[in-house]
């Protein structure tokens, strides 16, 4: 495991501890968002709970919470792929693309070039940013970049991936 700092988030424990519930909320909330290593496990094992019971909400953000921990959290990589594949709700599905890139890169090129095709601008974005350089992927980056219905953060963002390093336009 990773060597780690003391919690930055001192306040938030005695807030998890307050009489208020809101505060006690809020307290809960905050550590849950930066846990230390000894969550590690638990989030694994949440995951792994949220596979087995087909809970569709909030996966993402237990798999947020597993990238913090980078490759220390390689056995959820086989639930958040999971994830990532079925779930039905698409906003969740580039938590689960950044998930895995800060825990195991490997395997992504194939999830980054099928996220050239999501309707998830974010998605898209980490498509354009990753997928490797192929006839299929450069072309589809230029129907992006071409494309007047596209948002501009996805034009310009493809717009820059086609500049060749030589300064030089690509498709």
């Amino acid at each position: 495991m990773s060597a780690w700092a003391p919690s930055p988030y001192p306040a938030a424990h005695s807030w998890a501890r307050d009489d208020c519930p809101w505060l006690v909320q809020l307290g809960a909330d905050v550590l849950a968002d930066h846990p230390g290593p000894e969550a590690l496990l638990g989030l694994v094992e949440e995951l792994a709970k949220q596979w087995a019971a087909r809970t569709w909400c909030g996966p993402d953000r237990t798999a947020r919470r597993l990238a913090r921990f980078g490759p220390d959290a390689a056995e959820a990589v086989p639930y958040i792929r999971r994830f990532w594949l079925r779930t039905p709700h698409s906003y969740e599905r580039p938590a689960y693309l950044e998930a895995l890139a800060a825990i195991d890169r490997g395997g992504l090129d194939y999830v980054y070039t099928e996220s050239l095709w999501d309707c998830e601008e974010r998605a898209r974005l980490l498509g354009i940013a990753s997928a490797p350089a192929s006839p299929e992927t450069l072309g589809r980056i230029a129907v992006l970049r071409d494309d007047p219905m596209e948002t501009s953060e996805v034009r310009a963002a493809a717009r820059a991936r086609l500049v060749a390093p030589s300064g030089l336009r690509l498709p």
